[in-house]
């Protein structure tokens, strides 16, 4: 799809003096987009004395160049982050849940500015670019209006009632270390931090280089939100590098990634007895049921398997489809997959974005050529598509796959799915379950006892019923994460926000000690505990 072919955005009105308004509505281009003004106010809040580049993967030509930051600058912003924090954790929570609240607003009212940046940095279809707009709104406002519920004291019974007096506190863990990937940069980088943020943490960020610029932008709208600007600091660099070094001096470690690279975060984090958090990889099955709605499971499925271009981490790459429905299924996907539209314009109107880099490309030019040579059959796609962009790659859908393809078991995080047929629930779901990932999962039913009794046996974090993935990342009152080697700790919910703080337990003791008193000795106060405990059990108390 040409410029010409999409309808334009609107552009957003500047706020201020702020430089990063949304470029001209038309065919706007990255020189519109991205501006040395625009590049100028964003970096300034990277601590780093070095310099490095991204680009956009729809052309492959440099987007802007950026400070590089060495260890002894990764130190030094730990360093600003530390000496920040504490006044903001002493700033009420229902303050800092205001900053969210603001910054909530001003993400909707200038989404045009960061839908640009996305497209540009990712390659993406716009819509899929708002979806990281609406995930990091509906997490700020959860937690702009949940935080201080999360955060409150909780009364606990004492171990004697009414004699011990227990309140649960919860302090924040001080600087969290954020390694953030570059297949969401909005939503998996500012999206984890907000709840670090309310719950009186700083964070020192380390985002992939190539998507830098969305999330220092979401970083200025915070700081014009109201957050201190020393609160939240980034930094830049080479993963192997930089990466390691954040771990290095946090507190606490928020990591989405690889599962190979999530390993080793654990392994530093752990070798200094600080917590870590891991959203890691799947492989992700859909499961289409004898009495699925086939129609709405083949335009679910274009959804779950082909969104940004398949490069999410709770995507659809393998769909088991029973047998009695496989033929009519197929054809429908296979219909819908051949009519989707590829475009690089930032507008609205494609259905599809680019690869984001060469090794995504490869990756799955490999996994494909591969189990066809094998015996796979093409069902749609397969076809790499340079006319349109250097890393464009057709949405793929492969039949007869088997190990050991490739393709069967390792995550492509590209537009390739495989079909797999069966006949009995007990061997599809024990099929869904043969892999080392727990993420994400999908069930397609219209049977709504049926598809939960099914989701409960499936070993994924999220399971959604009747559509891909939406419904359960997108509720964010629930924990999101993953089961397996797809992860440790979650996001979303109380587990979302409580990972970011140490439970502190303050118990007072009143009137009596937990000792002998009143003349006991130490017999009789044994004897007195005795029977103590044996009462409070009988009047069911916990």
């Amino acid at each position: 799809m040409t410029d010409s072919q999409a309808s334009t955005s609107t552009s957003a009105a500047p706020l201020g003096t702020n430089p990063v308004a949304a470029a001209p509505a038309g065919a706007r281009t990255a020189a519109d987009v991205v501006t040395p003004e625009v590049v100028a106010h964003l970096t300034r809040g990277v601590v780093g004395s070095g310099s490095t580049a991204n680009h956009t993967p729809f052309t492959g030509e440099k987007l802007a160049d950026l400070p590089e930051s060495t260890p002894e600058d990764v130190a030094t912003a730990f360093e600003r982050a530390r000496a920040a924090q504490a006044a903001w954790a002493a700033t009420p929570v229902r303050a800092r849940a205001a900053v969210l609240l603001r910054f909530h607003d001003l993400v909707l009212q200038r989404q045009a500015e960061v839908l640009d940046l996305i497209q540009l940095e990712t390659g993406k279809a716009r819509l899929h670019a708002h979806e990281e707009v609406q995930a990091v709104a509906v997490v700020a406002r959860h937690y702009g209006r949940a935080a201080a519920s999360y955060l409150k004291p909780k009364r606990h019974t004492g171990v004697v009632p009414t004699l011990t007096k227990v309140t649960e506190l919860r302090q924040p863990r001080g600087v969290v270390g954020q390694i953030a990937p570059w297949n969401y940069p909005l939503e998996l980088s500012v999206g984890d931090a907000l709840p670090a943020f309310v719950s009186g943490n700083a964070v020192v960020m380390k985002p992939d280089t190539e998507t830098a610029l969305t999330a220092l932008w979401a970083r200025d709208l915070l700081i014009e939100a109201g957050l201190p600007a020393e609160v939240f600091q980034v930094v830049l660099g080479d993963g192997p590098v930089i990466g390691p070094e954040v771990v290095k001096h946090a507190d606490y470690v928020s990591f989405t990634g690889s599962t190979r690279t999530g390993r080793e975060v654990a392994q530093g984090a752990a070798a200094r007895l600080v917590g870590v958090s891991l959203e890691l990889g799947g492989k992700n099955a859909m499961l289409v049921l004898k009495d699925a709605d086939v129609e709405k499971a083949a335009a679910g499925a274009v959804r779950a398997c082909f969104s940004s271009a398949g490069q999410l981490c709770i995507s659809i790459e393998r769909l088991y489809v029973h047998e009695s429905v496989a033929d009519d299924f197929v054809a429908r996907f296979a219909a819908r997959t051949k009519a989707m539209r590829l475009g690089n314009s930032l507008a609205y109107g494609a259905d599809m974005g680019s690869l984001v880099g060469e090794r995504q490309l490869e990756t799955v030019t490999r996994h494909v050529a591969e189990a066809v040579e094998k015996g796979a059959k093409l069902v749609a796609g397969g076809v790499a598509r340079p006319d349109i962009g250097p890393l464009f790659y057709e949405p793929t859908i492969l039949d007869g796959v088997e190990a050991p393809m490739a393709v069967c078991n390792e995550e492509t995080f590209g537009p390739v799915v495989s079909i797999y047929r069966f006949t009995d629930e007990d061997e599809v779901v024990a099929l869904a379950n043969a892999t080392p990932y727990g993420l994400n999962s999908s069930v397609w039913t219209k049977d709504s006892k049926r598809g939960h009794q099914v989701a409960s046996r499936l070993r994924t974090g999220t399971v959604n019923i009747n559509e891909g993935y939406a419904p359960a990342y997108g509720s964010v009152q629930s924990p999101m994460g993953g089961m397996k080697d797809s992860g440790l700790g979650r996001r979303h919910g109380s587990e979302g926000i409580l990972k970011y703080t140490e439970a502190q337990t303050v118990a007072q003791q009143r009137l009596i000690p937990l000792a002998p008193v009143l003349g006991m000795d130490d017999e009789k106060y044994a004897a007195f505990m005795t029977r103590s405990l044996k009462a409070m059990k009988a009047f069911r108390l916990r």
